[in-house]
């Protein structure tokens, strides 16, 4: 008796728990935006440490240089707390500081790469955050990324189709990074009522498609490392990098496009 595709039947039993632990996690971050200030640093905090511990994992790091690199990311994070100096130039110069830090120390550039690599977003948030209209500017930078994930989770589901990365993402199609762009889109329009500027609705396709580039470097780097999850933290999910991957690349982005647009 044919039982169907084993895969599938895993992802299927797994999407209650999945949904739920989704919804926990969007509670969590919509709390922490909302109260903004030493709440939305510290759950950025957490997660970045967290990250770059997952980060140094996929590189195959002894666990004595994971400990190093969230050592590391400790001082650029405690100077962007907002008893600190904040988010600027000081905490992108310790970004960048600890990143070559951590390269010399371990002789590993991937793991000061890491370094740079989660220290950017959260500093990216924390500034879009902080500007005048930044809760808006903050849950549009974060939440277009959820509505290009739900996207192309449907649109890839209901049309399928040519596959867009077969050799690293198996299940990501066309289908589904177009429709993802496209509920991206539609979201920032949305947003207009609430007073996004429309540059950054215009922009927002592009972020869409950037934000996707992020999961497959993610999930090209699970495959060079052999695993399937960057970490087991959250059920259903993997680690909190499989859940911020297309976050990464859009965050500093979207807080150098908001700087424009300022201008």
């Amino acid at each position: 008796m044919n039982r169907g595709d084993p895969s599938l039947e895993r992802r299927n039993a797994d999407l209650p728990v999945r949904a739920a632990v989704g919804i926990a996690l969007i509670a969590v971050a919509g709390c922490a935006l909302w109260l903004g200030g030493f709440a939305f640093w510290l759950l950025l905090a957490l997660g970045g440490l967290l990250m770059v511990h997952e980060w140094a994992g996929l590189h195959s790091a002894r666990f004595e240089h994971k400990r190093l690199s969230q050592y590391a990311l400790m001082v650029p994070l405690a100077i962007m707390a907002p008893v600190a100096a904040g988010p600027g130039f000081l905490a992108l110069g310790l970004i960048a500081g600890a990143g070559f830090f951590m390269a010399i120390v371990t002789r590993s550039g991937a793991l000061g790469a890491g370094v740079a690599y989660v220290g950017l977003p959260v500093l990216a948030l924390l500034l879009l955050r902080g500007q005048e209209n930044g809760l808006l500017l903050a849950f549009w930078a974060m939440a277009l990324v959820w509505a290009t994930d739900i996207g192309a989770y449907f649109a890839g589901r209901a049309i399928g189709g040519a596959k867009l990365a077969p050799a690293i993402s198996p299940n990501k199609t066309w289908a589904g990074f177009i429709g993802g762009v496209i509920c991206a889109g539609l979201f920032a329009a949305l947003l207009t009522r609430w007073g996004l500027a429309w540059p950054l609705v215009v922009a927002t396709p592009v972020l869409a498609a950037v934000s996707q580039g992020g999961d497959l470097y993610e999930s090209w780097l699970k495959r060079r490392a052999g695993v399937k999850d960057s970490g087991n933290l959250l059920p259903g999910h993997g680690g909190v990098l499989d859940r911020l991957d297309g976050l990464v690349p859009v965050a500093p982005l979207a807080a150098l496009l908001v700087v424009l647009v300022a201008r």
